[in-house]
């Protein structure tokens, strides 16, 4: 048996259109807590993380039209994005997609939101559901900001073009 790569679940990722609604709903009906938010520019969106037990909800709201996030509202409307899976290395989990014949979104580990380290499996292999790797913290020799925002921006557009998804 190969061992675990996942080691909890990290987030829920869902498209709105309004974060702030989105947010005050959120607060006041299940009074849940925002304990994180976000502006991730080079994305074209906003986040805000809403803690559930040791999870998250994290709500993405676009920044700017030809976000890959404003396309997936227009295409499927606001809902169920993608999961976020923790993994102890993002490195090593990617590597086991790759082996196992599964598609991925990025070649290697790039730097995500709050001082993680992420990479997106492709829906087309994994059962139609966009999955985001994610590492607590960032190895050392992490790719800069720029890099992030251009790799996470080719990553964006493969998804979407192939499953119809985008990325988050």
């Amino acid at each position: 048996m190969t061992k675990p790569l996942l080691t909890e679940i990290d987030h829920v990722a869902i498209a709105v259109r309004d974060l702030d609604a989105a947010i005050a709903w959120y607060e006041e009906v299940l009074g849940a807590e925002v304990v994180h938010r976000e502006l991730v520019e080079p994305d074209g969106v906003e986040e805000a993380l809403v803690a559930v037990a040791e999870s998250y909800i994290q709500l993405l709201s676009p920044t700017r039209e030809d976000s890959p996030v404003a396309r997936f509202l227009a295409r499927r409307g606001e809902g169920l994005h993608h999961v976020g899976y923790r993994v102890a290395d993002c490195a090593e989990a990617l590597d086991a997609v790759k082996r196992g014949g599964g598609a991925v979104v990025d070649d290697a580990p790039r730097p995500g939101s709050r001082g993680t380290t992420v990479a997106f499996v492709h829906p087309k292999s994994s059962f139609g559901t966009l999955i985001e790797l994610v590492q607590e913290g960032r190895p050392a020799g992490a790719a800069d900001e720029a890099a992030r925002g251009a790799a996470r921006g080719a990553a964006d557009e493969a998804a979407e073009d192939e499953a119809g998804t985008g990325p988050h």
